[in-house]
Parts: structure tokens; C-alpha cells; sequence
């Protein structure tokens, strides 16, 4: 006996895709290829980006605006008249400060206010000051560039009256350094934003894993490397606001805009920050406006602060302190707005 299938009347039998309102093998390769389009354009768009960011200081390394002082040893700034004059020569590369005696013009490169100072003595010799510790970029271009702005058969000798430790000679240690603190605050908002925390409790985790952040970053560079040679607790906190900063606006950006203002803040943070940041050259050496905009960012200034604190008795001008004042308190600011617009959103 035979039987035939009757068709349920609630089964669409039509397999084209079309009357179920599912996609078409044509609207399916469409999409794929509109994926591959995708991928082809951002893999080599973020290639060019990083190589931009990172290679064209890189490439153009020269002194802008470079500020170093200039005085004579007797108070007479006849004496360094020629010095000054060199200097000028040398057109935007240098911002040279007249100061009115010789230790006036010290006391400024132990307080990081200029880089170095040429010292004029009464028979025309010359002592150039460095403070290696502020950038040994800087301390070997002007020890090496030195004899060109001084008048020739000038007696020139170069002291360091801030070296760097011992331990990083180079700076390159210190320089290394960076790049895990804005890891560890683009992980903190990551993981913040994966668990979903939103509003003071938020805040709190983020404030707490900076500030274990910080303890355990200062333990590693200055208790076991020796790389951090000021006070401990000083260091500890500038670590802890440079992570802080990062974290609080990658988590804000994140409770907004989700995984776009993860990205957004990623990419601002570790990519542009580190790649201006400077720090293993100087602000200075790089091609304007970068010098000035990598220290608006918490890499740049969270390592000047930290060179500061480290290695010059926290003698610092208050753009790093502000940059990461700002960029904490406009994180803070997203996470609350964001934990109460979802308090609100609730029945």
C-alpha cells in the first residue's frame, strides 16, 4: 500500500531561500565578499597608521625649540654673548634662556627647567651642564653638537649633573616601561567592561586595580631593577594616576559606546600615546605638533612625571600632573553618567 506525503500547510517547502525571508546564495556572497572588501582596506590602513605614528619621529628626529640655558660664570652676560649668538644661528632648534649667574643656570638643569647649560668663564672657556637623566638623547646630541655654537679653540668640557642610574644608562629600560602601563590600563577597562560592572562599583575596581597596579610596577622597577631611583611611595602614585587615567577612560568610553569606544580608547592609548610619548628621545625631538600632543596623552605625560619624581625630586612643570588629572576626571565623569543612565533605564 502507498501512501503519499502530505505537505504540513505551516512548512514552507520552497528551499530558494525566497518566501521565508531567508538569505539568497546571492545576498550571502555579497556579504562575504563585502567581509573580505573590509579586511583588505583596515589590515593595510592600521600598517600605514602604525608605521606613521611610530616611523615619521623616528625619521625626523631634530631639536625644536630645545630650551637650554646660557650665562656666565662671573655674572657678566657679555661673556656668553657669543654662545648665545651660536645658538640663535642654529634657527627654531634651540630656546635659549640667558640666566644671570652660573648657579642660577645650574640650579635650572637640576630642576629639569632646561636641559643643559653653557657655562662661560671669564677666559671664554665653556662647561656645558647635562642631565643625562632627563633624556640621554638629548645629553649625547649636545655633548657630540656642542663644539659647533661654542667659537673655535674654545676649552669646552661637559659635565652630567643629573646622570642616569647606573642600572639604565640608556634610559631604554625606563622607555620599556611605558608600554605596560598602558597595557594595564586598557586590561582593566577590557575586563571591567567584559563583567559588565557599571556605575561606583565601576569606579572602585578600576581605582583599586590602578592602585595594585602601581605597587606592583614599583616593586619590579625600582625594589628589583633599580631603574626608579626617588622615593618609592612617590613613584608608586604616579604609576598608579598614569594607569588610572587610561583605565577610567577606556572604561567610560566602553559603558557608552561598547566595543567601539573599546577600540576608540585602545587605539588613542597604546598606539598614538606610546608611539608620541617620547621617551626615549625627548618631547623636543620631534616633529611639531607631536612633541606637544604626545604629552596631552597618559603615556607621554605619566612617563614625564615619572622621570621627574625618579630622578629629579619631583621637580616637574604641571602639564604632566594636569594632562592625567584631566584624563582621570573625564573617565570618572563617562563611568558615573553610565551607571546612572542604566539606573535609570530600569522599571
Amino acid at each position: 500500500m502507498t501512501t503519499s506525503a502530505t505537505p504540513d500547510p505551516g512548512r514552507n517547502t520552497n528551499t530558494n531561500g525566497e518566501g521565508d525571508g531567508g538569505p539568497s546564495p546571492a545576498g550571502g556572497r555579497g556579504a562575504g565578499r563585502a567581509k573580505v572588501v573590509v579586511v583588505l582596506v583596515a589590515v593595510p590602513f592600521a600598517l600605514a597608521l602604525a608605521l606613521w605614528a611610530f616611523a615619521w619621529p623616528a625619521a625626523r628626529t631634530a631639536p625644536h625649540h630645545l630650551p637650554v640655558a646660557v650665562a656666565g660664570t662671573t655674572g657678566d652676560p657679555a661673556a656668553a654673548a657669543p654662545v648665545t649668538a651660536a645658538l640663535d644661528d642654529a634657527g627654531d632648534a634651540f630656546d635659549t634662556r640667558a640666566y644671570p649667574s652660573g648657579d642660577d643656570a645650574r640650579t635650572a638643569v637640576e630642576q629639569r627647567d632646561v636641559y643643559a647649560a653653557f657655562l662661560v668663564s671669564a677666559d671664554g672657556d665653556v662647561e656645558l651642564l647635562t642631565a643625562s637623566a632627563a633624556a640621554p638623547a638629548v645629553a649625547q646630541f649636545l655633548t657630540e653638537s656642542a663644539p659647533e655654537h661654542v667659537p673655535a679653540g674654545t676649552e669646552l668640557t661637559v659635565t652630567d649633573l643629573v646622570p642616569s642610574p647606573s642600572t639604565d644608562p640608556r634610559g631604554s629600560a625606563l622607555a620599556a616601561s611605558v608600554l605596560p602601563l598602558s597595557v594595564a590600563g586598557v586590561v582593566t577597562g577590557g575586563i571591567v567592561t567584559a563583567l559588565r560592572l557599571r556605575g561606583p562599583r565601576a569606579l572602585a575596581t578600576v581605582t583599586a586595580a590602578a592602585a595594585l597596579s602601581g605597587l606592583a610596577a614599583t616593586t619590579l622597577t625600582h625594589t628589583w631593577l633599580g631603574i626608579l631611583t626617588g622615593n618609592w611611595w612617590a613613584e608608586a602614585g604616579v604609576i598608579t594616576l598614569a594607569v588610572w587615567a587610561t583605565a577610567s577612560v577606556i572604561t567610560g568610553l566602553a559603558a557608552h559606546l561598547g566595543s567601539v569606544g573599546l577600540s576608540l580608547g585602545s587605539l588613542t592609548v597604546v598606539l598614538l600615546g606610546n608611539a608620541w610619548a617620547a621617551v626615549n628621545t625627548s618631547p623636543y625631538l620631534q616633529p611639531p605638533p607631536l612633541g606637544l600632543l604626545g604629552q596631552w596623552l597618559p603615556p607621554g605625560a605619566g612617563a614625564n612625571f615619572l622621570r621627574s619624581t625618579a630622578y629629579f625630586d619631583g621637580n616637574t612643570p604641571g602639564t604632566p600632573v594636569l594632562t592625567l588629572t584631566l584624563w582621570t576626571l573625564t573617565g570618572t565623569t563617562l563611568i558615573l553618567l553610565a551607571g546612572r543612565r542604566e539606573r535609570g533605564a530600569r522599571p
